[in-house]
């Protein structure tokens, strides 16, 4: 199951309020992520595999089991996908 498209299109960057791309995160990006958030599933293993990155906030806002993690503590940098800051 994905993230609802609807959804997607109605989201922004808590910081900026600026347009969100769905993003994929590179592999040890995503390993690293799912040790964080392994502590918040008892029963299942969290999947990440995707994020959303804002341009103007050079953040990426992981997803988690389709879920969007959409706290400014808790995003990434933009370095985190290779891209340089804003």
């Amino acid at each position: 199951m994905a993230v609802d498209p609807e959804l997607l299109e109605i989201l922004v960057c808590p910081k900026t309020k600026g347009a969100l791309e769905l993003v994929e995160l590179p592999a040890e990006v995503r390993s690293s992520l799912t040790e964080k958030y392994r502590e918040h599933f008892r029963d299942e293993e969290p999947v990440i595999e995707q994020g959303l990155y804002c341009a103007a906030s050079s953040l990426v806002y992981p997803i988690v089991s389709d879920i969007p993690i959409m706290l400014i503590e808790e995003a990434l940098p933009a370095a985190a996908l290779g891209r340089p800051a804003s």
